[in-house]
């Protein structure tokens, strides 16, 4: 009995639980068992077995500490602890790893350790805990593979790894997990295709695979679990597939398939399921009409048929439905008596077609909205009020300049609020737009109505305050959520404390040019705090508002009628001068070539870009602006000359982007080349964080070798041309077949040129239009001046910071001491060159050159 009260101390004192005394009487005291609040959120509770000797000795078979934060570590000593079946350390403030050594518990049955800051990954030694019947590690920072020798855990009942950071698939061996009734994954970065074993789990009860980097299509064999009552599973990447055989799954009452590339129709053996309580077939490819079985779910409440190819009527049972529903984003035809705002059923698409329209021209110009709160003036905009409830599939629209709509039902908690407020009592930073926000479970949309035609910049406000900002469980929970706005993707895995440096401050992200979808935990502080939030919007023009009152009829007519003489005058200047049709004989010219590239017309660059939206243009190029139409791009500029368009179109190269033609329409010079999505080898190496793409040693090895040997005609073959050029002897280049018969100046020109154009170093290099200069006799060629055996970096060094300065291209130039290294480079525009120079040292800091291969 001593022992097991100095185990204890040491236990307690790990854990940083300061609130016990423990000694030979403790068991069963009234200071290790309580639960405050009247729930088990926060509960105290050590079971003693005191059978043993006679009543004479106590063994702890039960250990419970939820939700007291406590900040210590997970002890080791709790493997001398030899009778305990339980330990539920669930909603602390744990940190480190989870010791090997709970394995050496030869009877413990359950491992809670939910919403805490552990790491690491699963010890696999837990594999043989032959009694282990419940293992539950939501909300943490665990990683790694799962281990394969966690599928000898024959007796596992739950296993729960929901909201940690695990990678690679899930192992064969699971599928010896027969006795498994509950098993969830979401928003981990397992992937590999749902495994076909899951057949195997014929004792599920609960399946969860939301939000996971996984593949379908979802194994025909799922059909034998027919103990089923909850399947969640979306965000499936690859092809298309048809919907699972669910017949005779009559025990489902949860069934969300949401996100899955699923097509075909809707099966009707959804309405045998008389259980269901929620379906969620969303964000798939759904066709035909909705099933006229679904009327008979008499237990329905929740149904998102959201963003999918429905069409036809929508039935009279959905819109009489008290339910909720939501229909929006399909193609549904025919007309209906109900108003837009019927709060149980969400079509917003169909009303934003019908009854939304403006009654009059648009007006507006602006748009300022305080999401979630009162309106209040800042900056001396005034932000309307939103403070409507929200709920699972809603649409409201106070007044004709702004609406918005929420979906989704948040899990195991349908009472949770699309509202939020600072419950936390945080002082958060900002203005007072920050105080409040509206949240989703699923996607939150707002619509700007009535707005004037032209560009907007749009501002989105945020601050995360459902979280605290302590060390507590509070504090644990990740909000990750997609930002877009009118359909393109603008912020992925956006995370409002990552962005804002913590909870409780405001951050805004301003765009040129709202729908939002999203993961992360899923129960922390409590079951609902999860899904999209935004705390305020604002919108206003890119462009001048004229606020005149507008001209008289009479002055309208006048300025119309002089407007059609001034340009009939015009017209006919043009044509007189010989400016209009001479683009036909361009175009003729241009066309007789017979290229290898396309031809476009400027009605179709037009289509393709979206009259060129600027939502669609990516950068600036040499010649103009650059516009991304699906895997084309397209610069805005002048052709130079039609030998100039010939060459770029017959240059074929695999390290050259191709010319797919142009278009000479009326006064538009365009060239459309082939898109590089990646971008270029230096942005995916050194650009920024986003853009760089991970690659293995033995990859990088094969790039650096590969790249190396690029320089050999420079450093090698090149030699005897340097050697004969500095004893003046450069013509002997010339092929001895041409004898005598050629011009010695000439001969001599071009050879400097050819040394010029091959310089070691890219920024002394001429320009195009300067190494033709030199072949037409009109600027003299220098002979270059090449050092051998040295590597005069401070020379190139300085060459290319003086090429930056003259440069209208943004450039990023390093220099590097032996002392000091840069990590990275990274530039807010598109890499224009990839070259890299790297040198390496002997032990006395001699350069030294090694080949390792022959190129």
């Amino acid at each position: 009995m001593r022992a097991t009260v100095q185990i204890l101390k040491t236990v307690s004192s790990k854990l940083h639980n300061n609130n016990w005394t423990i000694d030979r009487t403790s068991c069963g005291s009234a200071q290790w068992n309580r639960t405050l609040l009247g729930i088990d959120k926060i509960q105290s509770n050590v079971t003693c077995d005191c059978t043993f000797v006679s009543g004479t000795v106590c063994h702890v078979n039960s250990f419970k500490l939820k939700g007291f934060n406590l900040t210590g570590v997970l002890p080791s000593e709790f493997r001398n602890l030899t009778h305990l079946r339980e330990i539920d350390l669930t909603r602390n403030y744990l940190n480190g790893s989870i010791p090997a050594s709970l394995a050496e518990l030869p009877n413990l049955q359950t491992l809670s350790l939910i919403a805490n800051r552990l790491t690491g990954s699963i010890p696999r030694e837990f594999g043989s805990i032959a009694t282990l019947e419940s293992l539950t590690l939501e909300d943490n920072l665990l990683g790694g593979s799962l281990h394969p020798d966690l599928g000898n855990l024959r007796s596992l009942k739950r296993l729960l790894l929901s909201a940690n950071n695990f990678t690679g698939t899930i192992p064969h061996t699971f599928g010896n997990l027969k006795n498994l009734t509950d098993f969830r994954i979401d928003g981990s970065e397992l992937s590999g295709k749902i495994p076909s074993f899951i057949g195997n789990w014929t004792n599920i009860e609960r399946l969860d695979f939301q939000g996971t980097s996984m593949e379908g299509p979802i194994p025909a064999n799922i059909s034998l679990l027919k103990k089923l009552e909850e399947l969640r599973i979306s965000d499936l990447n690859g092809s298309g597939s048809t919907f699972p055989d669910l017949q005779d799954m009559n025990n489902l009452t949860v069934l969300i398939l949401r996100n899955c590339s699923m097509t075909g129709t809707i099966p009707g053996s959804i309405g045998d399921m008389a259980s269901l309580n929620t379906l969620d077939l969303s964000f798939n490819k759904f066709t035909g009409q909705i099933n006229g079985s679904l009327e008979s779910l008499a237990k329905l409440r929740f149904m998102f048929l959201n963003n999918n190819l429905l069409t036809g009527e929508v039935p009279g049972w959905i819109l009489n439905s008290k339910n909720k529903l939501d229909l929006s984003y399909n193609n549904f035809t025919g007309s209906t008596q109900l108003g837009c705002q019927q709060l149980s059923v969400n079509y917003i698409s169909w009303c934003l077609n019908k009854d939304l329209v403006c009654s009059r021209k648009p007006e507006y110009h602006s748009l300022f909205i305080n999401c979630g709160g009162n309106s209040m003036t800042v900056d001396g905009n005034e932000y309307e009020d939103d403070t409507t409830s929200g709920g699972a599939a809603e649409f409201v629209s106070l007044s004709e300049r702004w609406g918005y709509s929420s979906t989704g039902t948040y899990m195991n908690n349908d009472k949770a609020n699309y509202k939020a407020e600072n419950s936390f009592g945080l002082k958060v930073t900002g203005e007072g737009i920050y105080q409040t926000a509206r949240l989703a479970p699923q996607s939150l949309k707002y619509y700007a109505l009535c707005m004037r035609a032209g560009s907007y910049r749009v501002k989105l406000h945020f601050a995360e305050i459902m979280y605290s900002n302590d060390s507590t469980f509070s504090s644990l929970g990740r909000r990750i959520f997609y930002i877009s706005i009118q359909g393109n993707v603008v912020k992925k895995d956006f995370n409002i404390m990552e962005e804002a440096g913590g909870v409780g401050r405001g951050i805004a992200k301003e765009f040129d040019s709202i729908s939002v979808s999203g993961n992360g935990t899923t129960a922390v502080p409590d079951r609902g705090v999860y899904g999209p939030l935004i705390s305020a919007i604002t919108v206003t023009p890119n462009f001048k508002v004229d606020t005149s009152e507008g001209l008289s009829v009479g002055a309208i007519i006048g300025i119309v009628a002089a407007s059609c003489v001034l340009a009939a005058l015009v017209v006919l200047a043009l044509w007189r001068k010989g400016y209009l049709g001479g683009k036909d004989h361009e175009d003729k010219d241009l066309r007789a070539l017979d290229l290898q590239t396309g031809y476009f017309s400027l009605r179709q660059i037009k289509n393709a870009t979206n009259n060129f939206d600027p939502a669609n243009k990516i950068g600036e190029g040499g010649f103009g602006p650059v516009y991304k139409v699906f895997k084309l791009i397209i610069y805005l500029g002048y052709v130079l000359t039609t030998c100039s368009t010939v060459d770029a179109a017959e240059t074929g190269h695999p390290h050259l982007v191709r010319l797919y033609g142009c278009c000479i329409d009326g006064n538009q010079l365009l060239l459309v080349y082939e898109y590089l999505e990646n971008n270029s080898l230096a942005w995916a190496l050194f650009g920024r964080d986003e853009h760089q793409i991970e690659l293995d040693w033995k990859t990088r090895k094969k790039i650096l070798l590969d790249s190396t040997c690029k320089f050999v005609p420079l450093h090698g073959e090149l030699l005897l041309a340097y050697v004969l050029q500095e004893q003046g002897n450069l013509l002997e280049l010339v092929d001895p077949r041409l004898g005598s018969n050629y011009s010695e100046e000439e001969a001599r020109r071009m050879l400097n040129l050819a040394l010029l154009c091959t310089n070691p170093s890219p920024s002394l290099r001429p320009s195009m239009s300067a190494a033709v200069k030199m072949m037409e006799g009109q600027i003299p060629v220098q002979a270059p001046v090449v050092k051998r055996g040295t590597m005069n970096e401070e020379a190139r060094f300085k060459a290319f910071e003086l090429l930056s300065q003259d440069s209208q291209t943004r450039v990023s130039s390093i220099s590097q001491t032996s002392s000091q290294v840069q990590k990275s480079i990274s530039m807010d525009g598109p890499w224009m060159d990839s070259e890299i120079s790297t040198q390496s040292m002997d032990g006395e800091g001699k350069l030294m050159k090694s080949r390792t291969r022959d190129c």
